[in-house]
């Protein structure tokens, strides 16, 4: 505007001396130089005056904008499958917009439910009291054994005492292997699940230290990925300690009722008592080591095994859910489909426009063409008048609500946008009219 107002005065100025040229009145030869520079003062002082009212007023183009819009798209790419809105709708927050494809994600989703389920059974089973049948049936061992041994006691049978000998060292070699825990193929194998479980952690965490300054850090697939790994070395590494700790008390508990058996029987032979009677007592010793097996539970250790399989099948499952979720397009708040760009059979391109939603009941005026010579003299807060090119009869008042800091280039000139509050809304104002903003 102020490039316009200094090219009229320069034609002005132009003409001017034309006309005087034109109408003799331009020094000659008879003239002076101070008569010359008189009448050139008295030609410019008009216009510099004038040049000076002009500026007083800052002139910019504008437009109206809802204060709240935006276009809306899905991370993830698909067929469109349904479109659930048209243009001119008015939707409310959290209204589903446009759905895709998902046979795939759903069929992960019931994947990873069965999972879970197949989990969560597995400790249930594992953390469940005996069954009262499973104790009277124990118990019932008991007795028999019992029973057989005190039939046999009063009787006494030849025996062999080679074969319990060889019977005393066959148990004495089950106990040491007991004893001496997992072999080191086991060992080899379990430290190179959890080097694999190591190594899957670290590369998820860090894809998900790549996004972690993200506001919607818990809704994206790397974050489950990380809890998924997470829970994966944890599982390995209880599987590694199982090995490495060795047999149970319970374990060690059979075996050595098995060398004791064996001993009872050679001491037996030894002593006069029949092999019969050997192994009916260490029947009733085995009999008792299942009863008290049976009322102890299972170890610690198996159940932390179990409970990581949980929490890695829930963090499947979670991811499962992130990836239904996002083959649906839902509107972040209630407002009015202005554009819809997507029909249903088109291929979704991730991140792509598929709907532009606006909330029509707020809006503002930003401005196009202010230039850097202008912007200097405003600020947030400044009154100004605002004309309407559709609606003629409209004039109101507006309030500057904010100056964007950073300038465009626009064939040139660095433009800055001025966002306007006006003193009030009317029901004709459609999105894009242009308006004339005048800065008092």
């Amino acid at each position: 505007m102020k490039r316009w107002i200094w090219i009229v005065g320069l034609l002005v100025l132009v003409g001017g001396g034309f006309f005087a040229f034109q109408s003799g009145t331009l020094p000659g030869a008879s003239q002076s130089a101070t008569a010359i520079a008189e009448q050139t003062t008295a030609a410019t002082e008009p216009l510099m005056t004038a040049n000076l009212a002009t500026t007083a007023n800052i002139v910019a183009d504008a437009r109206l904008v809802p204060v709240r819009r935006t276009d809306l798209s899905l991370p993830v790419g698909g067929i469109v499958a349904e479109v659930l809105v048209a243009e001119g709708d008015h939707v409310d927050a959290g209204q589903p917009l446009v759905r895709l494809d998902a046979n795939q994600q759903q069929v992960a989703v019931a994947r990873a439910q069965a999972d879970l389920q197949g989990a969560q059974a597995r400790l249930a089973e594992l953390t469940a009291a005996p069954r009262p049948q499973e104790v009277a049936s124990a118990q019932a061992a008991l007795r028999a054994a019992q029973a057989r041994y005190d039939q046999l006691a009063e009787a006494s049978l030849p025996g062999d005492v080679a074969a319990a000998e060889a019977a005393l060292s066959g148990s004495q070699a089950s106990l040491a292997k007991v004893l001496e825990g997992a072999s080191d193929q086991q060992l080899i194998a379990a430290r190179a699940d959890l080097a694999n479980a190591a190594a899957t952690l670290q590369q998820a965490q860090r894809a998900y230290d790549l996004v972690k300054w993200r506001n919607d850090l818990a809704a994206l697939p790397q974050s489950s990925a990380l809890q998924q790994a997470t829970n994966a070395y944890e599982a390995a590494q209880a599987r590694l300690a199982d090995l490495e700790r060795g047999a149970s008390q319970a374990d060690i508990a059979a075996a050595s009722a098995q060398v004791q058996r064996a001993q009872a029987q050679l001491a037996a032979l030894r002593t006069g008592m029949t092999p019969q009677m050997t192994a009916a007592q260490a029947d009733v010793q085995t009999a008792q080591a299942q009863l008290e097996l049976l009322n102890a539970g299972p170890r610690a250790e198996t159940i932390a095994v179990a409970e990581a399989e949980i929490a890695a099948a829930t963090s499947a499952l979670q991811q499962a859910y992130v990836a239904l979720g996002e083959t649906e397009l839902r509107a972040p708040f209630a407002g009015v489909i202005a554009a819809l760009e997507t029909e249903v059979g088109e291929q979704a391109t991730p991140g792509a426009t598929l709907i532009r939603l606006a909330d029509l009941t707020q809006w503002e005026v930003e401005t196009e063409d202010l230039t850097e010579l202008d912007i200097t003299a405003l600020k947030a807060g400044m009154n100004v008048d605002l004309t309407f090119d559709a609606i003629p009869d409209l004039e109101m008042s507006g309030a500057i609500k904010r100056i964007r800091p950073i300038g465009q280039d626009n064939r040139g000139d660095i433009v800055y946008t001025v966002l306007i509050t006006p003193a009030q809304q009317d029901d004709r104002f459609l999105w894009n009219m242009t308006a004339a903003v005048t800065v008092r």
